[in-house]
């Protein structure tokens, strides 16, 4: 109920700002925002507005402060609010985009796409796909799709684009399922994630699950066949093919208590791949909301209550993660984590020394 009322203030409050050409007081946002009208003193007032500011503020809303009337005043600019509108060039001829009669939208720049820039676009996007990182992928397909609303070409382009390759997965699957069916063991080439390295590998089939826009394999090693199950992806298996003779393949049975769907459930970058789990103790200093979900991803560390456990299989994908709170979250141990981190955050720091501290 809080968060509902939460929202319906911040429509309330943008509503108003953008809506008029000049500033408004917060007496008159007072008279605007049903929810300011209900606080009983000017400084609960001020609180929740400052609040409310800040928060809108941190999510992209460009609300801006400056003197007024003896006073302060403030305002959302319609061309830095909204987007401007988006045309592509067709046969040398822009296309242009439809645009709305009222509400003074057609005064709105226009971004005109040559049809280089839109095959830039979905190039980009593509070479998103193949890096792998789940949450990169998520951001850039539904980016696109955006853009593809208003430029036909860049949707045209990418349907286009979006056939399936050999390198997608596809050619293992049905071996795969195969072998699984009949509880053969299989081997293959297998190219590791975040890395360049090219293994032959023989595994205990468990299952297939779709993840994040990328099939996996769940499998045991055959050398290792009471260790932990890793997750293979489909793009990055080559030559997959039975192991043992036509006349007597190897078979194996599944353990009762692996769940298929348990395992596939939805899991963060680091922890997939095909390496051996490592546990992580990560600190975190007490932030904001980002900071306190990020920590509850972890298990507790008894004890020590601004400390969280993370099992990782991917210290790459991990240390980037980590790196994006801004110095809030740092791992503690083991030391070759902690190692790698300070690495990449050196690596970091180099590239913009202007705003290192």
């Amino acid at each position: 109920m809080a968060a509902t009322a939460k929202l319906q203030r911040w429509i309330d409050l943008v509503a108003a700002l953008v809506g008029r050409h000049g500033p408004r007081t917060l007496e008159e946002l007072r008279d605007d925002v049903p929810a300011y009208g209900r606080q009983k003193t000017k400084a609960a007032l001020r609180r929740m507005f400052e609040r409310d500011k800040d928060e809108l503020r941190a999510l992209g809303i460009p609300i801006e402060t400056m003197p007024f009337e003896d006073t302060t005043g403030y305002r959302i600019r319609a061309s830095e609010f909204y987007l401007p509108y988006l045309a592509t060039v067709v046969d040398g001829r822009r296309r242009e985009p439809r645009k709305v009669d009222r509400d003074g939208y057609r005064a709105l720049a226009t971004l005109t796409f040559a049809p280089d820039e839109v095959e830039a676009l979905r190039q980009g996007v593509a070479r998103v796909r193949a890096l792998g990182e789940p949450a990169l992928v998520t951001d850039a397909e539904r980016a696109l799709r955006k853009l593809a609303i208003d430029l036909p070409t860049l949707a045209e382009a990418e349907a286009e684009g979006a056939a399936p390759t050999a390198g997608d997965g596809g050619e293992a699957f049905a071996p795969l399922m195969d072998a699984l069916s009949h509880r053969r063991l299989v081997t293959f080439t297998y190219h590791a994630i975040g890395g360049d390295t090219r293994t032959t590998r023989t595994v205990r089939p468990y299952g297939l699950f779709f993840l994040n826009a990328h099939w996996y394999l769940a499998a045991v090693e055959e050398d290792a066949p009471d260790g932990p199950v890793k997750n293979f992806r489909l793009s990055r298996v080559a030559g997959v093919r039975l192991a043992g003779t036509s006349q007597a393949r190897p078979r194996y049975e599944i353990p009762a208590s692996f769940v298929l769907a348990d395992h596939a459930r939805d899991r963060k970058p680091w922890e997939l791949g095909d390496a051996a789990s490592v546990e992580v103790t990560v600190a975190f200093r007490p932030g904001d909301g980002a900071t306190q979900a990020a920590a509850a991803l972890g298990t507790p560390v008894p004890g020590r209550a601004g400390e969280r456990r993370f099992q990782v299989r991917r210290v790459d994908a991990f240390v980037r993660w980590l790196l994006s709170f801004a110095g809030d979250a740092w791992p503690v141990a083991p030391p070759e984590v902690v190692q790698t981190w300070e690495d990449e955050r050196r690596a970091v720091a180099a590239l913009y020394p202007e705003r290192a501290p």
